[in-house]
């Protein structure tokens, strides 16, 4: 949580230090039930976990530590972590968080198709003026225009979905050999996948230490979802400037209003949207390039660059899933306005056809109706639809 990262207080919870830090410890935890082994019950102080990663260069080490020092039995404490090595422990780490993550944003998501599937569905035939490249082109709806917002979060949802499933733990001991545990139990690939079973992530049958391919597939699948609601924000930022006014942000009295200027209402979930979109390819950039730097059975700096893109990309995602699903399920709709503009254009919209003598701007649609109804019957069908309830604020007229 940030006061430089407005909204972060809707999902910080999931990805601070103290959730980090929990994670490490579920870790562990899973690794002694995976070897039939009581796991060490102890809280170490957050601050102690600070200021002593420097020294080791990662969290886990002084995490172990004070692991073992919780148990009085000596021989005990010295099973605790065996077989595992640092990186196998805040891999798993990262992807228990990503898990929290990505479930927190299919939610959002849910909501957010739910909203939209509404407005496709009041909205299918309110004609308005299409554009492209700024300009004028040919008329279509506000319900087409809400459809693909509704295609392009489905799209989203099914590769949060993908990614999701795919999550793997990472175990593979020093080198990725599972040397340790291989002298220690029978079947040591056998323990690594109950490993991951205990952890509730996928097996993924080889260690990945310097195979970053799930955390760069993790980062595309963010990116992914902040593309998805970044189109939403820009349009509907653009509709809400006072010379278009075809939509404006609901939400509560007093949001949007400026420190000098009392007349303002700004569409600042849309801005703060716009803004995690700008923030997450980069971000993912990163976790890219440090998986391309990835040397050894270790990588020298290049794993610890991902610590924090990640866990910043999975803080701007989610608090972007979460401002999407309150922007689209208050968005506030003008379809008078939207008509009004359409037909003031009408020479230009229907220019393509030849003229607009009749100025029937609502007769040249084409096949907008049929490809609005497509993109409701694939939200009808997905699991997302049973999720949320359908259709924004239950029972409210949009057009205010």
């Amino acid at each position: 949580m940030s006061l430089l990262r407005p909204g972060s207080h809707r999902v910080a919870a999931l990805v601070d230090d103290a959730a980090v830090a929990a994670a490490l410890l579920a870790v562990e935890a899973a690794w002694s039930r995976a070897l039939g082994r009581p796991g060490a019950r102890a809280d170490p102080a957050l601050s102690g976990l600070l200021a002593e990663s420097e020294d080791a260069g990662n969290p886990v080490v002084p995490l172990v530590r004070a692991l073992r020092a919780s148990v009085d039995d000596p021989a005990a404490a010295a099973l605790i972590h065996r077989g595992l090595t640092s990186q196998d422990v805040l891999d798993s780490a990262l992807m228990l968080l990503a898990a929290r993550v990505l479930d927190r944003v299919r939610d959002d998501l849910a909501g957010t198709a739910g909203a939209l599937a509404g407005h496709a569905r009041r909205h299918r035939d309110h004609v308005m003026a299409g554009r492209t490249l700024t300009q004028h082109a040919v008329p279509i709806t506000f319900g087409l225009k809400a459809a693909q917002w509704l295609t392009g979060v489905l799209d989203a949802l099914d590769t949060v979905a993908a990614t999701r499933a795919a999550l793997p733990a990472q175990c593979g001991g020093a080198a990725g050999t599972l040397s340790l545990l291989a002298a220690t139990v029978p079947d040591p690939l056998a323990t690594a996948a109950a490993f991951a079973a205990e952890l509730g992530l996928a097996d993924p049958g080889l260690p990945w230490h310097t195979r970053r391919t799930p955390v760069t597939r993790l980062g595309d699948t963010l990116v992914t979802v902040t593309d998805a609601l970044g189109v939403i924000a820009a349009g509907v930022a653009l509709l809400a400037r006072p010379e278009f006014g075809e939509l404006a942000e609901g939400g509560p009295d007093g949001r949007g209003g400026s420190s000098t200027m009392p007349h303002k209402h700004n569409p600042v979930l849309s801005v703060l949207i716009r803004g995690a979109a700008a923030q997450a390819p980069l971000l993912a950039a990163q976790l890219h390039l440090a998986a391309a730097q990835a040397v050894d059975e270790r990588p020298d700096g290049a794993w610890h660059s991902e610590w924090p893109a990640l866990q910043a990309l999975l803080l701007v995602t989610a608090t972007a899933a979460s401002q999407a699903a309150e922007l689209t399920r208050e968005l506030r709709v003008h379809p008078d306005v939207m008509a009004r503009r359409a037909h003031a254009a009408a020479a230009d919209l229907l220019a393509e056809r030849g003229g607009a003598a009749d100025a029937d701007v609502e007769g040249y649609l084409g096949v907008a109706g049929t490809l609005v109804d497509r993109a409701l019957a694939r939200h009808a069908d997905h699991p997302a639809a049973g999720s949320l309830p359908a259709g924004g604020r239950a029972g409210a007229d949009d057009d205010r």
